[in-house]
C-alpha cells in the first residue's frame, strides 16, 4: 500500500469495515484459535492437516484483521463536504449509455463491488465520472470499444 496516499471511503463503506473486523476479531477469531489449540492437543503435528490448515486460517485472518485496522486508521471518510450537482465519492449517479440507463454508486476504492453496482472512483468510469455534471458525456474505453455515458442525475 502506497503509504502518502490518503484511502476515501464514503461513511457506509466505514461502518462495514468496522462491522467486519468486529465481527473477525470477537467471533472468528476465537474460534480458530480454539480449533488451532484443539488440533495442538492431538499429537503429531507434522502429520495433522487440521493443525495445519487452523493455523494457515489464522495467519490470513490476522492479515485481515490488520489490514482492516489500518484502513480504519488512515482512512478518510468522504461525502460531507461535495458539491450537490457534481459526481463525488458517495454519490449516485444514473447513466444513460446505448439507449440503456445503468445506475451506480461511486464509492472508495476499499468498497468497490460491480456486481452491486458500486463502481471506485479510481475505475475507468469513475474516474471519467468524478466532478462532472447533470447533462454531462464522458467517453470510457472498455473492452468492447469506447462507450459514451450521458449523466442523466445525480443523487
Amino acid at each position: 500500500m502506497d503509504e502518502n496516499k490518503k484511502i476515501q471511503i464514503t461513511k457506509e463503506g466505514m461502518e462495514a469495515l468496522k462491522k467486519e473486523l468486529g465481527e473477525l476479531v470477537e467471533k472468528k477469531r476465537p474460534k480458530l484459535v480454539e480449533r488451532l489449540s484443539h488440533a495442538r492437543s492431538q499429537g503429531d503435528l507434522s502429520e495433522n492437516s487440521d493443525y495445519q490448515n487452523a493455523k494457515d486460517e489464522l495467519e490470513f485472518l490476522d492479515g485481515r484483521i490488520s489490514e482492516l485496522e489500518y484502513i480504519i486508521k488512515t482512512a478518510q471518510v468522504v461525502g460531507k463536504k461535495r458539491k450537490k450537482d457534481e459526481v463525488a465519492i458517495g454519490t449516485k449517479v444514473t447513466l444513460k449509455a446505448n439507449s440503456q440507463k445503468h445506475e451506480y454508486h461511486v464509492v472508495g476504492e476499499w468498497e468497490a463491488d460491480p456486481a452491486s453496482k458500486k463502481i471506485s472512483h479510481e475505475s475507468p468510469l469513475g474516474q471519467a465520472l468524478v466532478g462532472k455534471k447533470v447533462g454531462d458525456k464522458v467517453q470510457v474505453e472498455a473492452p468492447a470499444g469506447k462507450i459514451v455515458y450521458e449523466i442523466l442525475s445525480i443523487d
